[in-house]
């Protein structure tokens, strides 16, 4: 009979995840090893494989649980059934809020999904391209236009270039704080986006189209 959990036993695996995002962030996914992990969180490591079957299964819990919480973050701003504007407008601020406290989870994300299982990669990515589709809907709504060029998408990706790598530049109060720089993005991406112009001529059929590599957020 399995044994039952205990009633802490959620938070003591969230903190799991986040000492381990924080170590593999640091010190890189193959460099950090369960010893460590358990250190970090002060436990034995008996008592740490009570929790995670083994370093590969907490780097897909680690990447899972993020991307899950992005999801969960889409979602709410969608059942708020605001206008495409002010929808987006806080699909934006919200994503930059989130990654101020989940930046050692983001790094996880864009370093070391690549060592995952095939299967596993493909959940994490597929919960990615629903993030995606979900601000490009988004996008096209604000100006649908947009849609029937093929430069909704585009526009999106270029949007997550702004928000995805602030954490690499950005330390908060130095002089700006992530929640001062929420609605800068956003206003930046707005301006920009009532000047585009679409294409000329869509490209020609006979093109033909080379394999993209998966994009994380």
């Amino acid at each position: 009979m399995a044994r039952p959990r205990s009633a802490g036993y959620d938070d003591q695996r969230d903190q799991i995840l986040a000492r381990a995002a924080e170590l593999f962030a640091q010190h890189g996914y193959t460099a950090t090893s369960m010893n460590q992990v358990a250190a970090a969180c002060e436990l034995s490591k008996a008592a740490l494989y009570h929790y995670v079957r083994d370093k590969h299964a907490l780097l897909a819990l680690v990447a899972e649980a993020h991307v899950k919480r992005l999801e969960a973050v889409v979602a709410e701003v969608l059942a708020e059934k605001l206008a495409p504007e002010a929808r987006l407008r806080a699909l934006i601020v919200r994503f930059v809020r989130e990654y101020a406290n989940a930046q050692n989870e983001h790094r996880v994300l864009t370093e070391d999904v690549k060592f995952l299982d095939e299967p596993e990669r493909e959940a994490v990515l597929a919960s990615q391209r629903r993030v995606v589709s979900q601000f490009a809907d988004t996008v096209a709504a604000v100006r649908p236009e947009l849609r029937g060029a093929e430069l909704h998408k585009p526009l999106t990706m270029l949007l997550f270039g702004m928000i995805n790598w602030m954490f690499t530049w950005l330390r908060p109060g130095e002089p700006l704080t992530y929640e001062q720089m929420a609605p800068m993005v956003a206003e930046l991406f707005f301006g920009g986006l009532g000047s585009v112009s679409l294409p000329a001529a869509p490209p020609s059929p006979s093109r033909k189209k080379t394999p993209r590599k998966e994009t994380v957020l």
